[in-house]
């Protein structure tokens, strides 16, 4: 799909492409979503570029994410996309800055371009250019990017209360550490693919800022391209605390269930131990006694076949109950 974003005395106009249309020289940014050949052909010739390809968008060098060609600056970002959606994962979006006009391309819908699509064809003063269209899009990927840092923060420090909080009785009768590493584990995953979003998302401030040095851009470009870069240095910064953090917490939950174990493997020793004397006692004596009255009983038999299977059932269940099993 390709929407064409022009500027008007208010809000953003945004128009869907249909097919031989004509594209408005005053747009400012054409916005490709998973687009077919045909929309791609038709921005091509439209601006003189050509729009990268999926497999080229997923090259992860940086001759391939941030070059220029034919005048025009390509740009490819990792975004984070279902992070509220319980299948997070990160989504590559191009961004062609050619001369007055921004180009998007993306495959996927991450939700935050689509708030952000809303209120700049809500407001009254939208922006005007394709590149104070760039400068909101980053600002507003980097704000969102930081609100799942800092839910990640959360869900990991209520993961850490839950691995080293007091309780009474064994550990193991409160907690199932099965759901607990899978929660460690998945807020590691968030903080990581935040990380890899955030390098990337530096690269391309880096590289505006260095593209733009020396040319006759908005001065607020400028001074909020490094505000942005502050911002994801500190992000950066805190997202390496919280992999720390999480590969602690993975460390101290493991260490807990070896605890456990230990415990249970001590437990059980010692009960043979205790054992041990009047099993070797019966099974010297317990089969040489002249008289022993049972055996002349018709339920003798039955009552032993009972008693050897309350023997079994008894410790069973005295291990489930207590999550030993």
């Amino acid at each position: 799909m390709l929407t064409i974003y022009t500027p008007t005395s208010g809000p953003l106009d945004n128009k869907v492409w249909q097919s031989g249309e004509p594209i408005p020289q005053e747009a400012v940014w054409l916005d490709l979503l998973d687009p077919t050949v045909e929309e791609d052909k038709a921005v091509e010739q439209f601006i003189g570029i050509l729009i990268p390809t999926v497999e080229e968008m997923r090259e992860i060098e940086s001759s391939s994410r941030l070059y220029v060609e034919n005048g025009a600056r390509y740009m490819t970002a990792s975004v984070m996309a279902g992070a509220d959606s319980g299948r997070p994962g990160l989504v590559n979006v191009s961004f062609i800055l050619a001369g007055n006009r921004l180009i998007t391309v993306r495959h996927t819908e991450p939700r935050v371009l689509k708030l952000y699509i809303q209120r700049v064809c809500s407001i009254a003063k939208p922006p005007e250019t394709g590149e104070a269209v760039l400068m909101g899009l980053l600002e507003a990927v980097i704000d969102r990017t930081a609100d799942i840092i800092e839910h990640v923060g959360m869900d990991v420090d209520i993961v850490s209360q839950r691995v080293f909080g007091r309780h009474k009785g064994p550990i193991r009768a409160k907690k199932d550490f099965m759901e607990i590493m899978r929660e460690i584990g998945a807020q590691g995953d968030l903080a990581s693919m935040a990380r890899e979003s955030l390098v990337s998302l530096t690269r391309v401030v880096g590289y505006l800022l260095g593209e733009f040095d020396g040319l006759k851009v908005c001065s607020g470009s400028l001074e909020a391209l490094n505000v942005m870069r502050r911002d994801l240095n500190s992000l950066r910064e805190h997202t390496s605390y919280l992999n720390d953090k999480v590969t602690f917490l993975l460390d101290a939950t493991v260490g807990m269930v070896t605890i456990e174990q230990n415990d249970l493997v001590k437990l059980f020793s010692v009960v043979s131990v205790i054992l041990m004397p009047p099993m070797l006692i019966a099974s010297i004596y317990g089969m040489n006694f002249e008289h022993m009255p049972e055996l002349a009983k018709p339920w003798a038999y039955p009552a032993a076949l009972i008693a050897m299977l309350v023997s079994a059932v008894v410790p069973y269940l005295v291990f489930r109950l207590n999550r030993w099993l």
